[in-house]
C-alpha cells in the first residue's frame, strides 16, 4: 500500500485525482492539504491542516494539485522532503526554477510522473504506436486543434480567463502541454518553435493570449498546435497525423474518440481503439504511477521526455527563446 496526500485543490482535476487515489486498492489516501478555506472538502476524504501534516515522514508521495501558479514551489517543498511526485500539468513558468527542481529530483532518485492523461488515451496510444512503428511512413506533418470555451469568470474559480491570464502564453499555456506531449513523443525535440499569441477577444485582459496557433518545425517535418478559449465547446477538436505511407485523424471529439480513422491509398478504414472516460485516464495514470514507484514496470515516460515537453511549452509561450 502506498501512502499519498494531495497538496491543494485549485486545479481543474484535483477532484478526479482524489478520487482516484480513494478507490485505488495500493494507494492508502492520507488526506488533502489547502490552504484557501473557501474551497470545499471532498466527501469522505480528510482534511489536513498543515504541510507539516501532508509531507509527514510516512507520506510517500504527494499529488501536486494547485493552481498553476503555485505548483512550482509545492514541486520544490516535495521534492526536498524526499517524495515522488505525481505532478498535475503543467509544470510551472519558471524555467530556471523548473531546471533547479529537476536537479533536486535526480539527485533524490524519486519518481516524477506528470499529469498529462491523454497518454493513456486508448486512440492516442493507438496513433502513437503507428507514428513510432512506422506504420504510417515517413510523417511529415501533424496538426493539433484543441480550443474549447473558457469564461472570463466563473463561481469555482478552477478555470477562468482572469486566473489564466497571469501565465505568458496565455490558454497555451493552461492547455498546451496536453498537445506537446504527444507532438514530441512522436517527433522528438523541435529545431524550432514559433508561437502567434493573440488577444481577440478578451478586452478586459489585454495581455491574455486567448487565441494562438504554433507552429513546431522538425528536420523533415511540421507540426501545429491551434488552441483557443474562444470556442462555443470542445467538441470539435481534432488530432491529424499524416505520413508517406497513410494519415491517422482523431476527429470525434478528440478526448471523448471512439473512432480513429486511417486513410491510405485504398482508401479510409475506422478503428475503435477504445473511449475512457476522463476519470478512467486519471485512474490509468495512477495505476503506472504506483507500479513504477513499486518497481514492477518502468515509467512510461522518461524523465528526458518530461523535461523535454515543459522546454517546448516554455519555447512555446515565450518563457525561453524558440529558435
Amino acid at each position: 500500500m502506498i501512502r499519498m496526500a494531495q497538496w491543494g485543490m485549485g486545479h481543474g482535476h484535483a477532484a478526479g485525482k482524489a478520487r482516484s487515489m480513494a478507490t485505488n486498492p495500493d494507494v492508502e489516501l492520507v488526506g488533502v492539504y489547502e490552504e484557501d478555506a473557501s474551497r470545499k472538502d471532498y466527501e469522505g476524504v480528510r482534511r489536513l491542516r498543515s504541510v507539516d501534516e501532508l509531507l509527514a515522514p510516512d507520506v510517500e508521495a504527494i499529488a501536486i494539485e494547485g493552481r498553476n501558479d503555485q505548483a512550482l514551489a509545492m514541486a520544490h517543498r516535495t521534492i526536498d522532503a524526499g517524495k515522488h511526485l505525481w505532478w498535475d500539468k503543467p509544470a510551472g513558468d519558471d524555467w530556471a526554477g523548473y531546471v533547479a527542481f529537476v536537479e533536486k529530483l535526480k539527485r533524490s532518485g524519486k519518481h516524477l510522473q506528470m499529469g498529462y492523461m491523454l497518454r493513456y488515451h486508448d486512440a492516442f496510444r493507438t496513433v502513437a504506436d503507428l507514428a513510432r512503428d512506422g506504420a504510417l511512413g515517413h510523417v511529415f506533418s501533424m496538426r493539433v486543434q484543441m480550443s474549447t470555451h473558457v469564461p472570463s469568470t466563473n463561481p469555482s474559480g478552477l478555470n477562468n480567463r482572469s486566473l489564466i491570464a497571469q501565465h505568458r502564453g496565455g490558454i497555451l499555456f493552461d492547455l498546451g502541454g496536453h498537445v506537446l506531449d504527444q507532438v514530441v513523443w512522436m517527433m522528438g525535440r523541435p529545431t524550432r518553435v514559433t508561437p502567434f499569441l493573440k488577444n481577440h477577444d478578451t478586452p478586459d485582459l489585454p495581455a491574455f493570449a486567448d487565441n494562438t496557433v504554433t507552429v513546431l518545425e522538425f528536420p523533415r517535418a511540421l507540426a501545429t498546435v491551434e488552441i483557443s478559449c474562444l470556442a462555443a465547446t470542445a467538441g470539435t477538436r481534432r488530432l491529424e497525423l499524416h505520413g508517406t505511407k497513410a494519415s491517422a485523424i482523431i476527429a470525434e471529439q478528440f478526448e471523448q474518440a471512439g473512432i480513429l480513422r486511417i486513410v491510405d491509398g485504398e482508401g479510409t478504414r475506422e478503428m475503435r481503439p477504445g473511449n475512457p472516460s476522463r476519470q478512467e485516464q486519471y485512474d490509468r495514470e495512477l495505476v503506472a504511477f504506483v507500479r513504477t514507484i513499486r518497481g514492477e514496470q518502468p515509467s512510461d515516460r522518461s524523465l528526458a521526455h518530461e523535461i523535454l515537453v515543459q522546454e517546448t511549452l516554455m519555447r512555446a509561450t515565450g518563457g525561453i527563446p524558440g529558435g
